[in-house]
């Protein structure tokens, strides 16, 4: 059994629990304190409000814990306001620089806001380089638009705005700007299942 643990401090953790619990041999956790982290193969990182989640990870010293995580090689994916957090470099598209917390753990530049705001949200399809394609949701959804060092984006999107990176690896770190548990595709999610495996 692999243990995935799901970040709910604020967003929509709960997508991701439902979508964990229907796939074979995976247990799923809700995460809310450090030693959460210590039962789990792999942490997903939900979308929602990025600078709130980075808030309460400092709160509650999950950044800490977070980082630890990472450095013991066990997987994270972190979903739009998650790909944010990961982060080295993040600006918004209406107001630059941002001066946000992140984690600082992905050595990706992440556009905030990249396609307008909630309004602006939309349903497409990505190419990703070890999956295919994929439907894809963006809700005031992010881009990656550079990745330097290990860091690789494997997943694009061609929008009226631009050609953007939706999906970012780097070692056991996954970066996704879209929504995969709203489309209920579960590619990403066995793609994590299976680093935590090896």
């Amino acid at each position: 059994m692999v243990s995935v643990g799901v970040l709910a401090l604020q967003g929509d953790f709960l997508e991701h629990i439902q979508l964990l619990n229907s796939i074979p041999g995976v247990g799923s956790f809700a995460v809310k304190f450090k030693n959460d982290l210590d039962k789990l193969d792999a942490l997903i990182i939900p979308g929602g409000e990025s600078t709130t989640i980075g808030r309460l990870l400092t709160i509650k010293g999950l950044d800490v814990g977070i980082r630890e995580f990472v450095n013991s090689g066990r997987p994270v994916m972190g979903v739009c306001a998650g790909a944010i957090l990961l982060a080295k470099n993040v600006v918004d598209r209406f107001v630059g620089e941002t001066g946000q917390f992140t984690l600082r753990l992905m050595n990706i530049k992440v556009l905030r806001n990249a396609f307008g705001r909630e309004k602006d949200s939309f349903e497409s399809e990505v190419f990703v380089d070890i999956l295919g394609n994929m439907k894809a949701v963006f809700i005031r959804g992010p881009a990656i638009v550079e990745a330097w060092g290990d860091a690789k984006i494997i997943g694009f999107i061609d929008h009226p705005l631009g050609r953007f990176g939706a999906v970012a690896i780097e070692r056991n770190l996954i970066a996704v700007a879209f929504h995969p548990e709203l489309t209920g595709d579960i590619r990403l999610y066995k793609y994590l299942i299976s680093e935590a495996r090896r």
